[in-house]
């Protein structure tokens, strides 16, 4: 076997100069649709399965309603559907787990998928965030790739430690939600019970034009509680649907779970110069910088009364903003408002939107995109164009254009400019009581011991020990191994 080293290449046989960041415009701009390799990384990856989710497979979903708190928050934003205490909208909830399949057990240690759907008069807004305020990369570009870490190996068809955490070792942003996943609230004790974020940073904009980076935080009124990894274990072989049924059966007795949305605001300006990059979807906002401020209840009172036309065919996207909310320039999500919305065309086609489940609550759907696999409406129009001499014909609303955005820098493939992918985490460490550090440790340790190369264990507790020195030790201690005399 030759040692040559093999480069890596488009599918088309080009060679790859960077797999690791996104072309964007400069260091902070959105990311540039020229970027050919992102974006056949992301279409391909989008079609790997057939005909479950690629990601958040298992599932479940209830209907109920959002309601305004603080007449204040209009001040920020222009979305109607914020604009005044009282107002009702209603929504859609889907909970699921990320690397399962479709069968698989709903106690599992992973993240939970936590996407809402707003009905709202202006039209569908989704926020498809997690049940954690961070993530385990910054860019769209390697989301491909640790996905496949996840999931299972191609020779054996099993899940594959090493590349879990050979992956994780090789990436150190992921350190902080590699935390936060090994520790108690990793394992969620049901989908009542756990709080859900948009976790990227997202653009408000009022109705003076001024603009607010902003992040969401659903706060559980159950409260926050997780299991125990041996209950957890026992629960997923005697049901593997445990989350599934007890959020139907809590719906069905009336007991309708709630969550107060909360939200961080930061004034547009503070970005430039605030001490984390505040579109890193690896780190928080400090709530002391910028404290929590509530918006609404969201209550859950309907479950569906089909699975699959209401919960397997719900498609949620960050591309489903509204007047008032828009994106940043968030690498993570600027890729996401692709990915999800081409992975439902290939799902479940490219009139996915017609759905009743996904189809807009105000039925305004005017545009010119006809035809297409199971499109059964086509508007009873002869005109498929614009621009039209039609007065009766959907014309642009200019009114509702993105607010404007400086750009700035040279168009390349750019590391995120901050590098300290420690502090955060090791803050997060230093919070936890020693009963939780050391079911963290456990939790650790147990999963690495899995892992079949000590190079893979000992880069690990490196990024370990550089959050914190005693964390470090403790892990390379439950492995048996020592913390490489280099980073101490």
């Amino acid at each position: 076997m030759s040692n040559e080293k093999k480069r890596m290449t488009t599918a088309s046989g080009a060679p790859v100069g960077d797999n690791q960041n996104s072309i964007t415009a400069g260091q902070r701009g959105p990311v540039l649709i020229q970027d050919v390799h992102l974006l056949e990384k992301l279409a391909h990856f989008d079609r790997e399965r057939v005909p479950e989710r690629v990601v958040h497979a298992k599932g479940a979903g209830a209907h109920g309603y959002f309601e305004v708190t603080n007449d204040e928050i209009s001040q920020y934003t222009k979305a109607d559907f914020l604009s005044e205490a009282g107002k009702q909208t209603p929504m859609f909830i889907r909970f699921s787990t990320v690397a399962g399949e479709l069968g698989s057990a709903d106690t599992v240690r992973d993240p939970r998928g936590f996407a809402v759907k707003f009905y709202t008069q202006e039209g569908n807004y989704d926020l498809v965030g997690n049940n954690t305020p961070i993530f385990f990369i910054r860019d769209a570009i390697k989301f491909p790739d640790f996905i496949h870490t996840q999931k299972r190996n191609p020779r054996t068809n099993l899940k594959d430690k090493n590349a879990v955490w050979d992956f994780w070792s090789q990436s150190p942003e992921s350190l902080h939600q590699v935390t936060y996943l090994h520790g108690d609230r990793g394992i969620p004790a049901t989908f009542r019970h756990m709080n859900g974020y948009g976790s990227h940073t997202f653009k408000w904009v009022n109705h003076d034009g001024e603009a607010f980076w902003v992040k969401y935080h659903f706060v559980s009124e159950q409260g926050v509680k997780g299991l125990d990894e041996d209950v957890a274990t026992e629960i997923a072989g005697e049901n593997p649907d445990y989350h599934t049924e007890d959020l139907y059966n809590a719906i069905e007795q009336g007991d309708f779970p709630a969550w107060k949305l909360y939200v961080q605001i930061m004034p547009y300006e503070d970005a430039k110069n605030y001490k984390w990059d505040p579109f890193d979807v690896t780190k928080i906002w400090s709530l002391k910088d910028y404290p929590r401020i509530e918006v609404g209840r969201m209550v859950l009172n309907r479950n569906p009364e089909n699975y699959f036309t209401e919960v397997e065919q719900s498609a949620f996207s960050p591309a489903h903003f509204v007047p008032g909310i828009e994106a940043s320039p968030d690498k993570m999500l600027q890729g996401r408002l692709f990915s999800y919305s081409d992975t439902h065309r290939y799902r479940i086609g490219a009139n996915h939107e017609q759905l009743p489940i996904n189809r807009p609550i105000n039925g305004n759907t005017s545009n010119y995109q006809f035809d297409g696999q199971m499109r059964y409406d086509n508007g009873g129009r002869s005109i498929n164009y614009e621009p039209n001499r039609y007065e009766t014909a959907p014309k642009e609303d200019p009114d509702t254009k993105v607010n404007p955005f400086e750009v700035y820098g040279n168009a390349d493939s750019v590391y995120y400019s901050e590098a300290d992918h420690y502090t955060q985490a090791g803050d997060l460490y230093r919070l936890m009581s020693e009963d939780e550090k050391e079911r963290l440790i456990k939790a650790v340790v147990g999963h690495m011991e899995q892992v079949d190369y000590d190079d893979i264990k000992l880069l690990q507790i490196e990024h370990f020990y550089k959050a914190d020195p005693e964390y470090g030790e403790r892990v390379a201690q439950g492995l048996g191994l020592s913390v490489p005399a280099s980073v101490k």
